[in-house]
């Protein structure tokens, strides 16, 4: 009998890896699933091995890194919008572009395995000839994403409030900051122990004082994480607790602890320590976090505006509920599935947990609020609201305070952090600053009570 083209045709190596990543970012991105979630869910994801498995990683996160930009690239090569065409083929192609404009793949393997891919999912299999047509354009036509706008990673109402708060030359390097893969930064439980972790970890010490990982894989293996030595911890993330300053022995609490990295610091620098968070399930995640480090802290299930301590209390760190758009490089899926509408809330939230913080301290007692988001209506204008509304004073952060963190000081005392772009990781830690850092975006702000 004579063999069909099918039949003769020799299959491509390397299909089963971009299968999986689009099966990532199908669900990330159609389906409203986290992306860490994806990976536990993926049937395709969960058949890899070893380096298979890192690759199908690494593709479906540059994809949702770059997704904006891919998305606006990819547009002028399709005959229809790229919203009309199904899912699954979308999600290859972004995958496909991932590796072509962003990963260096070779363009033979990049295109040829991706339609492989294309041919071996049933829900994609008549869509190969369309997944083949554009990857092959793609593989010619790379400089349209190399001309497409740095903002373009975002969805336009975010770039608009991006470059409003940050300017346009900044928010342009913030998006370049989330097409690499984010640094990971441990927090030591004894600062002292620094260097001797440093050499077991294989890692270096920030100017911070934070570690820097140079291989992040396979965390709870490592040494130091069972008997909860160290914890994750972005090194900005790792300030607030640090401008708390002396706390040792003295009446601490911690709203909207969870999930418990702040809290850790604040008990491993001897507080008397109460940890408040409003989720059940956030609030088990904190206390199992606590318990492995074994640091004592009373740990409560209660909403902090609502919440009194016993007696008034020397120091509170709000880390307050907020957009989270300064480690959008860490979860880059989740912005596409946000209303900006929604966010229109939380300024009023924040508000009233710092207005909530007042009531529990003493006076000269101190407030420490922090959120991950550069916007300045999440940070800069509550606490100048605040301040206008009486009760506080601003108690600025000094350079000598915030080490690496100088040229993230504000005018007024505060500290906004940002993520930097295209940085070596191997950089000197005696020359570090804020920049070399790379660190998440946050704002911070301290106050005391008149």
């Amino acid at each position: 009998m004579a063999r069909t083209p099918d039949d003769t045709r020799q299959e491509a190596t390397g299909w089963e890896s971009r299968l999986a990543a689009a099966e990532l970012v199908l669900a990330a991105t159609d389906r409203g699933v986290d992306f860490e979630a994806a990976m536990y869910a993926s049937r395709a994801f969960g058949r890899l091995e070893g380096s298979d498995r890192g690759f199908a990683r690494a593709m479906a996160s540059m994809a949702l890194r770059a997704l904006g930009r891919i998305d606006w690239a990819l547009g002028g090569m399709v005959e229809r919008p790229l919203s009309d065409i199904e899912p699954p083929l979308r999600a290859l192609l972004r995958v496909g572009a991932a590796q072509l404009w962003l990963m260096d793949v070779a363009r033979h393997a990049a295109v040829s395995a991706t339609v492989e891919a294309a041919r071996k999912w049933d829900i994609a299999r008549r869509g190969g000839g369309l997944v083949n047509a554009v990857l092959r354009r793609a593989s010619r036509e790379g400089e349209i994403f190399a001309e497409a706008p740095a903002t373009s990673v975002w969805p336009d109402w975010l770039a608009a409030r991006m470059k409003a708060a940050l300017g346009p030359e900044m928010a342009d390097v913030m998006a370049l900051a989330q097409l690499e893969e984010p640094p990971v930064d441990l927090t030591l439980k004894s600062a002292d122990e620094a260097e001797m972790w440093a050499e077991q970890l294989g890692a270096r010490v920030l100017a911070s004082g934070s570690l820097r990982l140079e291989a992040a894989t396979g965390l709870s293996e490592m040494p130091g994480f069972a008997e909860g030595a160290w914890w994750v911890q972005d090194t900005a993330a790792a300030l607030p607790a640090r401008l708390m300053g002396d706390v040792s022995g003295k009446a601490v609490a911690d709203l909207c602890a969870a999930p418990g990295g702040k809290a850790m610091q604040l008990a491993a620098m001897g507080a008397k320590l109460t940890a408040i968070d409003i989720s059940k399930q956030r609030t088990v995640r904190l206390r199992e976090n606590a318990e492995r480090a074994m640091l004592a802290m009373d740990i409560v299930e209660a909403d902090a505006r609502t919440w009194k301590p016993g007696a008034p209390l020397d120091g509170v760190l709000l880390d307050a509920p907020c957009s989270a758009l300064g480690v959008m490089r860490r979860h880059p899926e989740g912005v596409w599935r946000r209303d900006p509408k929604d966010l229109a809330r939380l300024p009023s939230i924040q508000r009233s947990l710092v207005d909530a913080a007042h009531g529990m301290l003493k006076p000269g007692g101190r407030l420490v609020y922090a959120v991950c988001t550069p916007l300045p209506e999440e940070g800069r204008d509550v606490i100048e609201a605040a301040i206008a509304a009486g009760g506080w004073r601003r108690a600025p952060v000094t350079e000598a305070e915030a080490p690496g963190f100088e040229h993230a000081l504000t005018p007024e005392g505060d500290v906004l952090t940002l993520p930097s772009a295209g940085l070596q990781s191997g950089a000197d830690a005696s020359h570090d600053t804020e920049d070399t850092l790379n660190p998440d975006a946050f704002f911070i702000a301290r106050l005391e009570r008149l």
